[in-house]
């Protein structure tokens, strides 16, 4: 009805002209008309232009898409950015738990969309691995550690040792005073806590490390906090003679109000932003001031992408500020995001009714049980055809693909509710619905005993049929689509693109046969065909999901 695009810039064009919009959208039309990708251009209402393409360049352009079997007709940026996607960012010595999964997986798939388009791409996982915590764990160590079950299970006794370290500190001064000069003595470069701090890290990066195996997530750098905090008194001296931060009753802080260079969306800001405590300690605020400056100074950076709940707004608005008043050449963004919530609408809990922490590895496990669980019921019904032999490693891509789709779906901003009947559902849009699609799309392949690769470089594409123009259309639209979410990183414009390339698909196949057509026409639905199944796995690998040739 409104065509394949609608211009409506006559309008405000009319309003600043003094003319009435239909009377200067008419011409536009005519002269668009005549461009060979356009069938038809016509002028609707008080002066929109519908635009109709034409099948036969749609056809072309697809036909170009899929000899191009290593981007699907996807250009590169002209440009290139050196970009750091800063994400997940754990703390050393704990599991990691449900709240981790967004930055995780969100940053994962912003990084992947980002290196395809072409960008020259720094995955960084600041680990929290240096601070107050490791003093109460070198004494909660030599008091309480046991050492075979920091080797067999690193990750429980180290917060079994905390926990019992914490609560002593809380009730014995003379502790919180023995923690406290450890960490000092570790700060200051003491072999001995430098050498069971360096065992905490290893230890904890090995269990991170199976986590972000299970989720396909892999970073290029680790630079934790510890990275920088030889660079932290410099930060501050820099910031004092600068005259952007004043010691106030001891502390380091950079009062907004007093700036005349600050945004004014935080001249109003009481509370300062503290780069060195009272007692001289330094704070998060300080190292991510160190790390950007790395970033610019030892990557060379154009953009830092910091991909962090929408709660860390206001640190980070004043983050960024600061770096400006520093005069620091870096674009900086802070991609945010929302909270996954349970059942009853309210933030989703990290544990359980025991008290124990819900680790993210196993509701990664639940996954992979639900995942195996519905699949025995569509093989009983008769729906889904899956080999013994294969069932553990299918299981596994659709349990973890559903969850990570569940969450990737959502524009990051908003909240989600976390729902597992939803998510491990082969019907709707879901994670599983979009690996049935691809299989179903191989398996035209398997059963008509043809080579998806030898038909995508001789099928000459056709678009005849009304199903097989929306299946075009739909397919035309990946290059924009990947663009889009690229420069808004929002992972969820790929989701939604490959859930309506998938019901455009399923349109297609049920009006138009594939393998029972004849010479040509055959051909070209083989193509249509193969490239929907290669447009679904690059969309979904783009989000970092799994697929799998048989279901």
């Amino acid at each position: 009805k409104f065509g394949d695009f609608q211009i409506n810039g006559a309008m405000p064009l009319g309003k600043e002209l003094g003319k009435h919009p239909r009377e200067l959208a008419l011409p536009i039309a005519e002269a668009l008309a005549g461009i060979d990708s356009i069938e038809r251009a016509e002028v609707a209402g008080p002066g929109f232009i519908n635009i109709h393409l034409a099948p036969s360049w749609v056809a072309s352009k697809l036909t170009e898409a899929l000899r191009d079997a290593e981007r699907d007709g996807v250009p590169t940026v002209v440009e290139v950015s050196k970009i750091i996607v800063d994400f997940s960012s754990p703390n050393i010595a704990n599991q990691m738990h449900v709240g981790h999964l967004r930055s995780t997986i969100i940053g994962d798939a912003i990084a992947r969309i980002l290196s395809f388009m072409g960008h020259d791409v720094v995955r960084d996982n600041h680990l929290g691995d240096w601070g107050t915590q490791f003093g109460l764990l070198i004494v909660g160590m030599r008091e309480w550690g046991d050492e075979d079950a920091l080797q067999a299970t690193p990750i429980p006794e180290l917060e079994r040792v905390y926990k019992l370290a914490s609560e002593r500190a809380g009730t014995d001064e003379s502790f919180a005073e023995r923690a406290r000069a450890e960490l000092a003595k570790l700060q200051s470069g003491d072999e001995q806590n430098r050498v069971l701090w360096e065992h905490f890290v290893e230890v904890s990066r090995g269990s991170l490390e199976a986590v972000y195996g299970e989720l396909d997530v892999s970073f290029d750098v680790w630079l934790g906090e510890s990275a920088y905090h030889e660079a932290l008194p410099g930060v501050v001296d820099d910031l004092l003679e600068r005259g952007i931060a004043r010691e106030d009753d001891g502390a380091v802080c950079i009062f907004w109000g007093e700036l005349d260079d600050a945004p004014k969306s935080l001249r109003k800001q009481k509370t300062p932003f503290i780069v060195r405590k009272k007692d001289g300690a330094f704070l998060y605020s300080t190292t991510d001031i160190a790390t950007v400056q790395h970033r610019k100074d030892h990557f060379k950076a154009d953009r830092a992408l910091y991909v962090v709940d929408n709660r860390q707004g206001l640190h980070f608005q004043q983050l960024f500020a600061v770096m400006k008043l520093l005069g620091t050449d870096i674009e900086l963004e802070h991609i945010g995001f929302g909270t996954v919530l349970g059942n009853d609408g309210k933030p989703l809990r990290t544990r359980d009714a025991n008290g124990h922490v819900i680790t993210l590895a196993s509701l990664l496990e639940e996954a992979k049980e639900r995942a195996q669980q519905r699949i025995d019921e569509g093989i009983a019904e008769g729906r889904l055809r899956v080999r013994p032999d294969e069932m553990q490693e299918v299981s596994r891509i659709v349990g973890i693909g559903a969850v990570k789709y569940a969450d990737l779906r959502q524009n990051r901003l908003s909240d989600y509710q976390f729902d597992w009947d939803k998510m491990i559902s082969f019907q709707g849009d879901s994670g599983p619905y979009l690996q049935y699609a691809y299989a179903r799309c191989a398996s035209i392949f398997a059963k008509g005993e043809v080579d998806m690769d030898e038909v995508a470089s001789r099928a000459t594409i056709m678009l005849d049929a009304p199903t097989e123009r929306t299946l075009g259309k739909h397919l035309l639209r990946f290059s924009d689509v990947v663009y889009q979410a690229g420069a808004t990183s929002q992972p969820h414009l790929i989701c939604e693109h490959i859930y309506e390339l998938a019901r455009a698909f399923n349109g297609f196949y049920a009006e138009c046969p594939v393998l029972d057509a004849d010479g040509a026409r055959r051909e070209s639905r083989l193509g249509l065909t193969a490239l929907t199944a290669r447009q679904i796995r690059r969309g979904l690998g783009l989000v970092g999901i799994g697929v799998v040739d048989r279901m």
